[in-house]
C-alpha cells in the first residue's frame, strides 16, 4: 500500500489542458459505440466457435451468460471508478490511487496482455476472414503467409503445409496503428461506421438464421464431459466462460478514453454500462443461433465459425456481403484496443514508471505517437508469430485478473476516501465487488494451467522491468509528483 497516487493529484491531472495534454473529442455516443466496437469481435466471431466446438457445445450460450455476469459486478465497479477518476489508465489509474506503485504497476504490465494481445487475436481472425473473402474472388494468398510458424493446414493435394507469418494481420494493425496517430476525433469516426455495419451483421444473421435452427443442433445442450475437466459438461461450461469472457473486454477499453471525453463524469457510466448491455444481449442470441444452423463439432479449429454456419442456409450468397462486414467489425476492434493500449503506456509514462518516449504528444494531431509505433511493431509480432488460440487465453486470464483488481479497488477506496464525490456509485457495496471478485476468479481458475504458466512469465519479465527501471525512475518514489499547472510537489502518502 506504499506510494499511493494522491486522489487531488489525479484530479488534476484529468482537468489540465493545452501543450502535451490528450484532446477531448469523444461524446458519450463515442464512448457507446466505442464500447461496442470493441465488445463485439473475435469473441463473438471467432472464439464462440472454438469455445463451442472444445469446451461447452450448443450451451456457449450459458458461457456467455457466466461471462456476462461477471462482467457486469466489475463494470458496475469500473463506472465509478471512470467517473470519479476521470484519466487515461483506466485500472492501472485506479490501482496505483488505491493500492499502491507496485500493484498498480503489476496491473499495467497485465494490461498490455489484455489490450495488446487482445488486438493481435482479433487481427488474426481478421486475416482469416480476409483470406475467405479473397478465395471467393479466386484471389489466394499463399497459405504459408496466412498462418503461424506453430500451425499448418492440408491443402487440396494432400500436401502438408506449415506458415511463415501472418501478413495479412501484420498489414492490418499498422494501418490502424497509423490511423490512431493521426487523431483520436478521425479515428472515432471511423471507428462508429464500422460499428454500425457490424450491429447491422450481427441482427441479419440472427433474423435469417432464427428460421434455420435444428433442433437436433441443440442436443445435448450441454454434452457429457469427455472424462477431463472443461471437455464439456458443466466444467466445459466455465471454461467456455473463460475463453469468450475476451468477448467483453470492451467496455473497460471505454476507461481508457476517459481523458479524451468531452463529460468524462456523465460519458464513463453511459458508454461502460450502456455497451455492456446492449452487447450481452446480442451475444446470447447470436451463439444460440449460430450453434442450431450448424453442429458445434464443425466449428473445431475454425476461426471462422460463422461461414460455417451461413453456408448451411439457403442464404448462402450472403456470404460475401457478411464476411465484408465482419473485417469491417474486427477492424474497430483492433483499433480500440491498440488505443487502449497507448493510453496506458501514455499514463504509466508520465508517471516514470516506464521511459517518457511513451508519453510524447504530437504537435499536431496531439496523440501518443510513439507509443502507437511502439505496439504497432509489438503486436505485429505476436499476430505474425502466435497461434489464436495461445493470445486468446491469455488475453482472458490478463482481463479477468484486472476486473478482480477494480473490484477490490472499489471497496478499499470506499473505506480510505468515503466522502471523494463520486458521479456514479457503485450499488450493493460490498456485494458487488465481491460477487465480481468470486466469479472473475472462478473463471480464472477454469482456465488450462499452461495459460497461468504464461501469464506467470510475463509479470516475471514486468516485475524484472520494474525492478531495474520502474522503481528508479518513480516520480512519486523520488519526490518529483507534480500537479499540472502548479509549482513542483513532493507529495506522496506511504
Amino acid at each position: 500500500m506504499r506510494f499511493k497516487k494522491p486522489l487531488d493529484v489525479l484530479l488534476k491531472e484529468a482537468s489540465a489542458s493545452g501543450e502535451g495534454t490528450l484532446r477531448r473529442t469523444l461524446s458519450s455516443f463515442n464512448l457507446v459505440t466505442m464500447g461496442i466496437g470493441a465488445i463485439i469481435g473475435a469473441g463473438l466471431f471467432s472464439l464462440t466457435g472454438l469455445a463451442a466446438a472444445n469446451n461447452a457445445g450448443p450451451a456457449v450460450t450459458i458461457s456467455f451468460v457466466i461471462g456476462a455476469i461477471g462482467c457486469a459486478f466489475a463494470g458496475l465497479c469500473y463506472a465509478e471508478f471512470a467517473s470519479m477518476i476521470p484519466i487515461a489508465g483506466s485500472a492501472y489509474t485506479y490501482s496505483y490511487a488505491t493500492m499502491g506503485e507496485f500493484m498498480a504497476w503489476i496491473i499495467g504490465w497485465d494490461l498490455v496482455l489484455e489490450y495488446a494481445l487482445g488486438a493481435a487475436t482479433v487481427s488474426i481472425s481478421w486475416s482469416q476472414y480476409l483470406t475467405k473473402f479473397l478465395h471467393l474472388y479466386d484471389i489466394h494468398i499463399p497459405p504459408q503467409f496466412t498462418m503461424s510458424p506453430w500451425e499448418s493446414v492440408t491443402l487440396a493435394d494432400g500436401s502438408v503445409v506449415s506458415g511463415y507469418f501472418n501478413l495479412p494481420a501484420v498489414f492490418i494493425i499498422v494501418c490502424l496503428s497509423l490511423l490512431l496517430i493521426r487523431g483520436t476525433k478521425e479515428s472515432a469516426f471511423v471507428n462508429n461506421i464500422l460499428v454500425v455495419l457490424k450491429v447491422a451483421v450481427v441482427l441479419v444473421f440472427i433474423a435469417v438464421g432464427w428460421s434455420y435452427i435444428n433442433p437436433s443442433n441443440h442436443v445435448p445442450y450441454i454434452p457429457e464431459n469427455t472424462g477431463k475437466f472443461g471437455e464439456f459438461g458443466w466444467s466445459g461450461v466455465l471454461r467456455g466462460a473463460g475463453v469468450v469472457f475476451f468477448a467483453f473486454i470492451g467496455f473497460d477499453a471505454v476507461s481508457t478514453a476517459a481523458q479524451e471525453a468531452k463529460d468524462p463524469k456523465r460519458g464513463m457510466p453511459i458508454g461502460i454500462i450502456g455497451s455492456l448491455l446492449a452487447c450481452t444481449l446480442l451475444y446470447v442470441l447470436f451463439s444460440h443461433v449460430m450453434t442450431g444452423v450448424a453442429n458445434y463439432k464443425e466449428f473445431k479449429d475454425s476461426a471462422a465459425p460463422v461461414a460455417v454456419a451461413i453456408a448451411k442456409t439457403p442464404y448462402a450468397w450472403l456470404q460475401k456481403a457478411i464476411i465484408l462486414a465482419i473485417l469491417a467489425g474486427y477492424t474497430s476492434v483492433i483499433l480500440v484496443m491498440l488505443m487502449g493500449q497507448s493510453r496506458i503506456f501514455y499514463t504509466m509514462s508520465k508517471d516514470g514508471l516506464i521511459p517518457s518516449v511513451f508519453s510524447k504528444v504530437h504537435k499536431k494531431f496531439q496523440t501518443p505517437y510513439k507509443s502507437n509505433l511502439l505496439f504497432a511493431v509489438f503486436v505485429s509480432l505476436f499476430a505474425a508469430f502466435v497461434p489464436v488460440h495461445v493470445v486468446g487465453e491469455m488475453v482472458s486470464i490478463g482481463t479477468l485478473f484486472a476486473f478482480v483488481l477494480v473490484c477490490v479497488g472499489v471497496m478499499v477506496m470506499r473505506k480510505s476516501d468515503p466522502n471523494t464525490p463520486r458521479p456514479f456509485r457503485t450499488p450493493w457495496v460490498p456485494f458487488v465487488p465481491i460477487a465480481g471478485i468470486l466469479i472473475c476468479i472462478s473463471m480464472m481458475v477454469s482456465l488450462p494451467g499452461d495459460t497461468w504458466l504464461r501469464l506467470a512469465i510475463w509479470m516475471l519479465l514486468g516485475l524484472i522491468i520494474y525492478m531495474v527501471y520502474g522503481k528508479k525512475h518513480s516520480l512519486i518514489r523520488n519526490g518529483k509528483l507534480s500537479i499540472p499547472n502548479d509549482p513542483p510537489n513532493p507529495h506522496y502518502t506511504e
